[in-house]
């Protein structure tokens, strides 16, 4: 009998689940632990080394850098912020107003590593490749727009259309869509689909799934959803983060993509490692170069991705 109640009691306990990473959401690990390529947080080696997701160093700190000094903003003050959006304000852009230099910096310190990791030359690769990908996103530039057709990042903040069109729901367990609500392209990256607002949401702690909404009227909560797809891997694809911080890039094209000397980047390419590469790239888009200069870095890379939407699956 007591062999019978201890069998018992063993099948009883439920098979942990993974703690973070790909395997749980894009989750982060507590107290700045590792996250090892099994989706499991610790310090060692086995945790911090060979795939290793996030917090590879094993330290991320627990103070966030003040805007005025150190970290992000000492890359990107606002007046530069300011200069690299010039029209983000203009009166005729549906997000006037709403993407704040306060709320970029926030979501900035919220992830570590991002924008912070490596030589001073990487980092301000990777915030121009971040900043160039994004502003493509929401641009509302033209051919004849006033300072040129890419000075006009950010001027949007919802999909156009998206309100009357597709729910962007997929049939999900684990992140089952509310009740009249629609996962249209919301935010700097345009995060689309209930299957990224989900863990988008369960990784920056805003209940974004029940109310998506919340990403087009908290900034804050806006651009964390744009960082948080930056900095996730997408098995069996790097992050954007880790492409742009790694090693040298790529000498030849990822597979699946094309080799290209003037198309633009992806919209929000499904392809991490791609669109971080082209994001970078001084033989991409005219807006990306536009970005580039202004933090003077650059890269070498020629690749670009196809044009696909977010996607985690």
């Amino acid at each position: 009998a007591v062999v019978a109640m201890l069998a018992t009691a063993f099948f009883a306990v439920p098979a942990r689940a993974e703690q973070c990473g790909s395997q749980a959401g894009g989750a982060l690990c507590p107290n700045c632990l590792c996250c090892s390529q099994f989706g499991w947080c610790g310090s060692t080696s086995d945790y911090c080394g060979s795939g290793c997701q996030s917090q590879c160093s094993g330290s991320c700190g627990s103070t966030p850098n003040p805007p005025s000094s150190g970290g992000v903003a000492s890359i990107i003050p606002e007046s530069l912020f300011n200069q690299m959006l010039l029209h983000r304000n203009d009166a005729a852009c549906p997000a006037n107003g709403f993407y704040t230099y306060a709320g970029f910096i926030a979501a900035a310190n919220a992830f570590p590593g991002f924008g912070t990791t490596g030589a001073p030359d990487v980092q301000k690769r990777e915030l121009a490749a971040f900043l160039a990908q994004t502003s493509h996103e929401t641009t509302g530039g033209w051919a004849t727009a006033p300072d040129g057709p890419y000075a006009w990042g950010y001027c949007f903040k919802e999909e156009q259309g998206g309100a009357s069109g597709p729910d962007y729901c997929e049939p999900s367990a684990q992140w089952p869509c509310a009740a009249g609500k629609k996962y249209y392209g919301r935010g700097p990256i345009q995060i689309s689909y209930n299957y990224n607002y989900g863990p988008a949401g369960q990784a920056i702690g805003a209940g974004i799934l029940a109310n998506p909404d919340l990403v087009a009227t908290d900034p804050t909560v806006s651009f964390e959803t744009a960082v948080w797809f930056w900095m996730t891997p997408q098995s069996p694809k790097p992050s954007c983060h880790d492409v742009m911080t790694g090693p040298p890039p790529l000498t030849r094209p990822p597979a699946g993509c094309r080799a290209t000397a003037s198309s633009p980047t992806s919209s929000t390419a499904a392809s991490s490692a791609a669109m971080a590469l082209t994001a970078a790239s001084p033989t991409g888009s005219a807006s990306t170069n536009d970005t580039v200069t202004c933090l003077g870095s650059a890269t070498a890379t020629t690749w670009t991705a196809p044009t696909r939407r977010p996607s985690t699956a």
